[in-house]
């Protein structure tokens, strides 16, 4: 895949992960994974993708730290590709992505969908904060420039609170207002 990364956006966490995990046939193999597929075999007649496309797609899913290429059969030699810690930490974004695809379709229409394990009951997954408990998806939280921001990062988040740990940076509170900016 070639990377669609612009130079201005490299440090831009959105950005490197689209790079990493945004081509549909990468998330397709991800979620495949994470119904318990985990040999070549079952990936590719799961999914109807071409040896040499599923190829290139794992190997730069194991050289990422999402997969881990195991070795189950010596003659012939034979591999399954496990998710790693880092690959299940994306369960959520995957998780995410097919309810909001659900939404946008009238329930008899959706061909899969999210239920709880023991009583089928179908999941409604939304994404909040740990600490708070509160959703992230409204106008209470917003992207702010994180500690290691560039300048450029930094100006795009201009007035916007600032994380207290960034080292360098006052609090939100112990900043100057500018009078014609926002309170």
């Amino acid at each position: 895949m070639v990377e669609k990364i612009r130079l201005e956006d490299r440090e831009c966490p959105l950005s490197a992960t689209l790079g990493l995990v945004g081509e549909w046939w990468t998330l397709l193999i991800l979620h495949d994974a994470f119904d318990g597929y985990t040999r070549f075999e079952q990936f590719q007649q799961n999914l109807g993708i071409s040896s040499s496309l599923l190829t290139g797609r794992l190997k730069r899913l194991v050289a990422a730290g999402l997969l881990e290429r195991r070795q189950y059969q010596s003659r012939p030699p034979r591999f399954e590709y496990l998710l790693t810690d880092l690959g299940r930490s994306l369960r959520p974004v995957i998780v995410v992505l097919a309810a909001w695809g659900n939404a946008r379709l009238a329930p008899e229409r959706r061909s899969m969908v999210l239920v709880d394990a023991d009583t089928g009951t179908e999941a409604d997954p939304v994404v909040v904060d740990r600490r708070t408990g509160r959703r992230v998806d409204g106008p209470g939280f917003v992207f702010a420039a994180g500690p290691a921001a560039s300048k450029p990062f930094r100006d795009r988040y201009a007035g916007r609170p600032t994380p207290p740990h960034t080292p360098g940076r006052a609090a939100a509170a112990d900043r100057p207002r500018d009078p014609a900016g926002p309170p």
